[in-house]
């Protein structure tokens, strides 16, 4: 079994103010929960500090082993981490992953907790942490899920993964832009057959143009891999920051016409496989 719950949709920036109150202001952060309980988070954007709220809740003073999926290292995808509150009990673990494109991992995240754009250093919270960078195509068996990432076309380099349990499959794609073509056809490979593909969508056909190079598609990309992959369940992610709610609801009625299960990201969105 595997469920998901979505913390964080937002590209670039979080987006507070009334008219994001449907779709959600966060930036990206996944969580996916296993038979077993545990849970694996894709992506820390500040999404994450409300799962790192609910987790300490529902461990009631029991160690927490936390294993956060990174794509990238730009700031939407990591700016939760100084604030996910297991980080700062020492009865916990805190295991960081990330594919093998860009910086190490572990000096990407320490970097972003130094002067002077930050007041504590990673040293100084309490719980374990430790570092691991996966090879592109290796699978990484934890909890009964097998996730394997692969190489997505981004500035600086960026991960999707694929997320395996007892025969269902999650896809999450997101910062990756159409174009370069042994890329798009790895993404066709890993998205095959998907129960859920979350696919980055940030820009629409007609402003794509002034944003060519930055490392995002638009909803018609999406549809294009949900359609040829053959996914089950096409979810547009990463949106952009002035698209507000009603916009979103356009782009998701745009994009149902082509690809009729189709649903742009929000949080709290859960399903389970």
């Amino acid at each position: 079994m595997l469920g998901i719950k979505i913390r964080g949709v937002r590209g670039s920036i979080p987006t507070p103010g009334p008219e994001y109150l449907r779709f959600g202001g966060n930036t990206p952060c996944i969580e996916i929960r296993t038979s077993t309980g545990d849970r694996l988070i894709f992506d820390a954007g500040s999404g994450i500090r409300a799962l790192g709220n609910s987790l300490t809740r529902e461990a009631a003073g029991e160690p927490i082993h936390a294993n956060i999926f990174l794509t990238h290292f730009h700031w939407d995808h990591i700016q939760g981490i100084p604030f996910f509150i297991p980080l700062f009990d020492a009865k916990n673990r805190i295991s960081f992953f990330s594919g093998s494109s860009g910086l190490p991992l572990q000096e990407a995240i320490e970097g972003q907790m130094t002067k002077p754009y930050f007041p504590i250093h990673l040293d100084q919270v309490a719980a374990a942490r430790d570092f691991h960078q996966l090879a592109d195509g290796d699978g990484f068996e934890i909890a009964g899920v097998t996730v394997r990432p692969f190489p997505l076309n981004h500035p600086q380099g960026a991960s999707g993964y694929r997320i395996e349990s007892n025969g269902s499959a999650i896809v999450y794609a997101t910062d990756n832009e159409p174009g370069d073509a042994r890329l798009d056809d790895t993404l066709l490979e890993y998205a095959d057959g998907a129960d859920i593909l979350i696919c980055d969508s940030q820009y629409t056909p007609e402003t794509y143009g002034a944003h060519r190079g930055w490392g995002h598609g638009t909803w018609e990309n999406a549809v294009h891999v949900a359609m040829k992959a053959r996914v089950k369940k096409l979810l547009l992610f990463h949106h952009d920051p002035i698209h507000d709610d009603d916009m979103m609801l356009h782009i998701a009625s745009m994009a149902k016409k082509c690809f009729p299960n189709t649903e742009a990201a929000w949080e709290g969105f859960t399903a389970t496989l």
